[in-house]
């Protein structure tokens, strides 16, 4: 029994998995995201992990509405803030624990995408990108205007959050602040990836092939652009919730559009429309950033006695930005998937009768439906 049942996992494994490129480098990178912290890793390094792992929810999100169903957004900040300011005041005034103040932000970050979908679908295109610029541009001036800054905390935000694990000591609440953000974002991307090539998913894409035919077909246009939206919002709001009670503070600059271009730069960096893309994406804008351009330059400069003044941030930002550009040109489908599309090309697929006997029966089965 149990004999025949690690033969039928394993026959699935090897059809689903092993088989297919792609699926296997995505189960090593987890792999090696899983043991990193295990390896002796240095808990500002491992912060820096914390936040691509936030960083890659919140581009995978902007991913869906965008690279689905062609609904440019670069308001994406709007949600990430409201969910971030949502869980602050829910324990600012309620005193609710975590737990509970992330579920019910992620509702209000769904909600208000539902409202303001309205107003902003009724335009396209560029007009579209421009109305939900607007709306980050507003809350950010709202939480710092004057009569509300006993509630919003002002240009300090609301402070002394309360963390995950504050039972632990630094290293261990560190870890595992870490492996619980990896599990969030695991979750997150199956289940976007999920929706994505669903039946739903593939009505987004005809909607971002051709709106006009897709209407034609009898497809409820404004319906489906608003739950991608609704999607959207709720991941974007998990996103600002996690990065509030990393860091212990709600902020304004969490509305700046600075944080909407940035799932904008890892979703192309890495392959828009892949929704694996956005989260390879977020890696290298934080291994290029904090690494490459902060750590490993700077110790190397020190060394041969050249310190590097304070202006250096923004040289950094230019090199920076610099380096994305390189890489966009060179690889204009982004990284992630161009390096898919080299693994699906050495893709040779196994024999049916080789992958077992309920993979066969399964097959069969279709070929006759």
């Amino acid at each position: 029994m149990v004999l025949t049942y690690f033969r039928r996992a394993y026959s699935s494994f090897a059809a689903h998995v092993f088989d297919i490129p792609p699926r296997l480098m995505v189960l090593l990178f987890l792999m090696i995201l899983a043991v990193l912290p295990v390896t002796g890793l240095s808990s500002y390094y491992l912060r820096i992990l914390i936040s691509a792992n936030i960083l890659a929810i919140f581009a995978a999100s902007w991913d869906l509405l965008v690279g689905r169903t062609g609904q440019i957004s670069l308001g994406h900040s709007l949600f990430f803030g409201i969910g971030g300011y949502t869980t602050a005041l829910l324990f600012k005034y309620f005193g609710l624990p975590i737990w509970i103040t992330i579920p019910i932000a992620m509702l209000v970050g769904a909600l208000i995408s539902l409202l303001i979908g309205f107003p902003c679908l009724r335009v396209k295109g560029p007009y579209l990108a421009l109305v939900t610029m607007a709306f980050p541009l507003i809350l950010y001036n709202l939480v710092r205007w004057s009569p509300l800054i006993p509630i919003f905390g002002g240009e300090f935000g609301i402070r002394d959050l309360p963390a995950f694990f504050p039972e632990l000591v630094v290293r261990e609440q560190r870890i595992a602040i870490y492996y619980l953000t990896l599990l969030l974002l695991f979750a997150s991307s199956v289940i976007i990836y999920k929706i994505a090539n669903s039946k739903t998913g593939i009505v987004f894409v005809s909607i971002l092939d051709d709106e006009v035919a897709s209407k034609a077909c009898g497809i409820n246009v404004t319906r489906y652009k608003l739950t991608s939206l609704v999607i959207s919002g709720l991941f974007a709001s998990l996103a600002g919730c996690l990065q509030v009670h990393v860091l212990g503070v709600s902020n304004p600059p969490m509305f700046l559009l600075t944080m909407s271009f940035i799932p904008v730069i890892l979703t192309f960096l890495g392959g828009i429309g892949t929704i694996y893309g956005p989260i390879v994406g977020a890696y290298i804008y934080l291994v290029l950033d904090k690494y490459v351009l902060t750590d490993l330059l700077q110790n190397s400069l020190e060394s041969f006695g050249v310190v590097l003044p304070s202006e250096f941030d923004y040289a950094k930002l230019l090199i920076f930005a610099l380096i994305v550009l390189i890489l966009v040109i060179k690889w204009p489908r982004g990284i992630a998937r161009f390096t898919t599309d080299k693994l699906e090309n050495l893709e040779e697929a196994r024999d049916l009768d080789e992958r077992g006997p309920r993979i066969w029966k399964r097959y069969k089965k279709k070929e006759k439906n």
